[in-house]
């Protein structure tokens, strides 16, 4: 019995390869260490501990405001917690996962102007490209 139960979780997740779920599947909703290091790069020069942004509206490595990090709704920490880099990226998943930004350009476009991102395709055009510049090594 036990041989058959291991035998259809195998079938299952072979499916799910077969069918490339598996990229957005898990924890990480498919990000890659690139992705996180390129928007790392671009918002703050890859800097652990940058000046606030937006006239102090923005803080830590990935420059996130209050209102992005009440909006991720993390059951843990403060927004000042945002300053250490495992805990934004952390509040990042959760945003992006809520908002539906499923791609590293959704997510970068996301990042940059909010939860309506998907009606602010211009203005996040230069954002995009700087994080896929640096995705590629050259930002």
């Amino acid at each position: 019995m036990q041989l058959m139960k291991d035998i259809a979780w195998l079938l299952v997740w072979a499916l799910v390869v077969a069918l490339g779920l598996g990229a957005t599947c898990g924890p990480a909703l498919g990000q890659s260490r690139t992705f996180f290091d390129a928007l790392w790069q671009v918002e703050a020069s890859g800097q652990l501990n940058p000046e606030d942004g937006d006239g102090g509206k923005s803080i830590g490595p990935y420059q996130i405001s209050y209102a992005y990090w009440a909006d991720a709704e993390m059951p843990d920490g403060t927004w000042q917690d945002c300053r250490d880099k495992a805990y934004a990226e952390r509040v990042m998943r959760r945003y992006w996962k809520r908002w539906k930004a499923r791609t590293d350009e959704q997510r970068a476009r996301c990042h940059n102007s909010g939860w309506n991102w998907r009606k602010k395709y211009r203005k996040t055009d230069g954002h995009w490209e700087k994080v896929k510049l640096a995705m590629k090594g050259g930002g």
